[in-house]
């Protein structure tokens, strides 16, 4: 079965809800924890391996937009959130701040495997081009290192995390705000220009390597991608 060994992480202080979410992920042959309590999550993910999280919006303690924003400061984890809050405004919020996907309460239970199914798939398909040093890159987070084709890239750590940040989803569109959060790990105040900066500079990092192909391209009015 193609979801063997997924462990999928479940935050949702709704016991109810979340025992049937386990229950529906068993059967789909994922592997669950569950934990109701936002403090507790990134402690967590520190000591366990996890390949996914449904993320519940309104959490006691700490809720999933800030549990969320830091996850992704030091974590690609896919992320799905969920909340019965349907206003516009924490749909685009919750994007915003690089959740995979966004479901609003009351779902359809077969609707939250599916779309669980969709970004493991994309995710795979991402990991399995990022290992293959022959055809794409490789990337090293703990010696903080990306390698292209066999070449290893010459960053800055803010280059690394802007990078490894575009590699993690392929053909996504990240905005500038988006990968500001993900520049600098002291929170400082930097501008939109920040990334412009970067990305430039990863221009011509790449482009000594592959000098006819033009990889991180600009969304006109939203950000950047990375197509590989």
């Amino acid at each position: 079965m193609e979801n063997t060994q997924r462990t999928i992480l479940i935050v949702e202080d709704e016991p109810k809800l979340a025992h049937l979410l386990e229950d529906y992920l068993h059967q789909a042959g994922f592997i669950t924890h569950w934990l109701a309590d936002g403090a507790l999550v990134l402690p967590w993910c520190e000591q366990n391996s996890v390949d996914l999280i449904i993320l519940d919006l309104m959490l006691p303690n700490k809720d999933g937009i800030e549990i969320c924003r830091e996850l992704r400061r030091t974590s690609h984890i896919p992320i799905m959130m969920a909340t019965a809050r349907v206003e516009e405004i924490d749909r685009l919020l919750g994007l915003e701040l690089g959740a995979d996907d966004y479901i609003c309460k009351p779902y359809s239970l077969r609707e939250v495997i599916a779309r669980v199914r969709a970004i493991l798939r994309r995710v795979t398909q991402v990991q399995a081009t990022l290992e293959d040093p022959q055809t794409g890159f490789v990337i090293d987070e703990e010696r903080y290192t990306i390698h292209y084709q066999g070449h290893a890239l010459d960053l800055t750590p803010a280059e690394f995390r802007l990078l490894s940040t575009l590699l993690s989803a392929s053909g996504r569109v990240y905005s500038r705000s988006q990968l500001l959060d993900r520049l600098y790990e002291d929170n400082r105040i930097v501008t939109d220009r920040t990334v412009d900066s970067h990305i430039k500079n990863l221009r011509k990092k790449l482009a000594e390597l592959a000098p006819d192909t033009e990889m991180i391209r600009s969304i006109y009015g939203v950000g950047y991608k990375i197509e590989l």
